[in-house]
C-alpha cells in the first residue's frame, strides 16, 4: 500500500474515533492502514497579538461656562481621538511543513496510537492527555458616551433645550446640577419632603439623581470613552532581521498594515541564539537515525524583539523549528509489550516535551 492510501485510511480512522477535544484527532495503527500513520512536522509561526486602546474625547457644548457656573476648569475643550498600544504579546504555533511529511511505521500486531492536532501535527504517541490551545484575546467595545447622538437630551427639560442662548442654557443646567446635589443631600440626611418608602426605592431615587447629574456635567466637562481592538499578526521566522516593519499604529485608524504610511512603524528584530544539532552518544559522536524512525524536530532558538518609537515593547526567546534539524525515535519502543513508551511533543516546534514508559496492560 502506498503512502497516499495509508493517509486516506488514517483519515477514515480519525473520523471513527471519539473526539478528545475540539482541535485534536486520535489515529490508531492497525491492519487496515498497514500499521502506518502519516504526520507532518511543523514550521514555527509567531502570533503577535496587539491590544490597542481607542480613546475618544468629546467636548461638551457648555465647556466655556464650566469655570463660571461650576468652578471647574479641567474640562475637555475640543473633540479628539487617539490610539495607543495597551498590550502586546508573542506566542508560537505550528503549521504543517509540506516538505517534512513522514510515515510512522509500526510492527504488525501492535496497536499504538498517535494524537494529532486539527491540522495534522503530532501532539503525542500512546498518550491522550494533551493540552488545549491558548484562547485568543477578545476586544472590549466602547460604552456609548453621554454626548453620543445627544443621548443626554431625553432626561433634560424643554427649557434647557430651547433656551435663547448657549449662555442661558448653561446657566439653567448649572442651577439644575446644584438642585440635584441638594436633593441627594436631603435624601441622605432624611430631610427630604417626601422620603422613599424603603431601601430599594431609595436606591432607585439616588441612581436617577446620579444619572441626571452625570448627563448635565457632561455638557460642561465633556466625555471620555475607551474601547480596545485586538489584532493578530502572523510572522514566519526565516532568517535574522533587524528593525523589520511588521505593522503600523495610526492615531486615527489604530493598527494598520505595514504598507500604510498613515501610522508610525512597529519593528521586529530577530536574532538566532542557537541552531538545532544532532544528539550525541556517550562517546560524543552523533547518534545514527534509527531504522523507520518516528521523526521529530530538534529546534533552534531565537530572540525576537518588538519596538515602537525607539522603545522596546516586547522581547521573547522562543524555540523555532526552521532553525533546527530533524531526528527520530526508534518505533519499536512504542510497541514493547512489557513497557511501551509514550511521548508528548511541542506542536509549535516539533520537539519532545516528555518521553517515558507506560505500564504494560494487565
Amino acid at each position: 500500500m502506498n503512502i497516499k492510501s495509508i493517509l486516506a485510511l488514517s483519515l477514515v480512522a480519525a473520523c471513527g474515533n471519539t473526539a478528545m477535544a475540539q482541535a485534536t484527532q486520535k489515529l490508531t495503527a492497525a491492519k487496515h492502514n498497514e500499521y502506518g500513520l502519516i504526520y507532518s512536522l511543523p514550521v514555527t509561526h509567531v502570533r503577535i497579538t496587539v491590544e490597542a486602546q481607542h480613546t475618544v474625547l468629546k467636548a461638551g457644548p457648555f465647556f466655556n461656562y464650566a469655570k463660571k457656573y461650576l468652578g471647574v476648569d479641567n474640562v475637555i475643550t475640543a473633540d479628539s481621538e487617539q490610539w495607543m498600544i495597551k498590550s502586546i504579546d508573542m506566542d508560537t504555533y505550528g503549521v504543517p511543513d509540506p516538505d517534512s511529511r513522514y510515515l510512522m511505521q509500526f510492527k504488525s500486531g501492535s496497536s499504538p496510537f498517535v494524537v494529532l492536532s486539527e491540522n495534522g501535527l503530532p501532539l503525542a504517541i500512546n498518550d491522550e492527555n494533551v493540552e488545549a490551545p491558548l484562547p485568543h484575546k477578545k476586544p472590549v467595545p466602547a460604552e456609548p458616551g453621554r454626548l453620543d447622538d445627544n443621548r443626554y437630551a431625553s432626561s433634560l427639560p424643554g427649557e434647557l433645550l430651547a433656551g435663547e442662548s448657549v449662555s442661558k442654557r448653561a446657566e439653567i443646567a448649572a442651577r439644575m446640577i446644584y438642585k440635584i446635589r441638594e436633593s441627594r443631600t436631603n435624601y441622605a440626611t432624611g430631610e427630604a419632603d417626601q422620603m422613599p418608602p424603603d431601601g430599594e426605592a431609595m436606591r432607585l431615587a439616588l441612581d436617577h439623581l446620579e444619572k441626571q447629574e452625570a448627563d448635565l456635567m457632561a455638557l460642561f466637562c465633556g466625555t471620555r470613552t475607551t474601547s480596545t481592538a485586538v489584532t493578530e499578526i502572523d510572522y514566519v521566522p526565516a532568517e535574522e532581521t533587524n528593525k523589520e516593519v511588521i505593522f503600523r499604529l495610526s492615531d486615527v485608524k489604530g493598527v494598520v498594515d505595514k504598507q500604510d504610511l498613515s501610522g508610525a512603524p512597529v519593528t521586529l528584530s530577530l536574532t538566532v541564539k542557537e541552531r538545532g544539532r544532532l544528539p550525541k552518544d556517550e562517546k560524543g559522536e552523533e547518534k545514527k537515525l534509527p531504522k523507520g524512525a518516528v521523526m521529530y524536530r530538534i529546534p533552534g532558538r531565537a530572540e525576537v524583539r518588538l519596538s515602537y518609537e525607539g522603545k522596546e515593547l516586547c522581547k521573547r526567546e522562543m524555540d523555532v523549528a526552521q532553525f533546527g534539524i530533524d531526528f527520530g525515535l526508534d518505533p519499536g519502543m512504542f510497541t514493547d509489550r512489557k513497557a511501551p513508551a509514550y511521548v508528548k511533543f511541542h506542536p509549535d516546534c516539533g520537539s519532545i516535551k516528555e518521553l517515558g514508559v507506560k505500564e504494560a496492560a494487565q
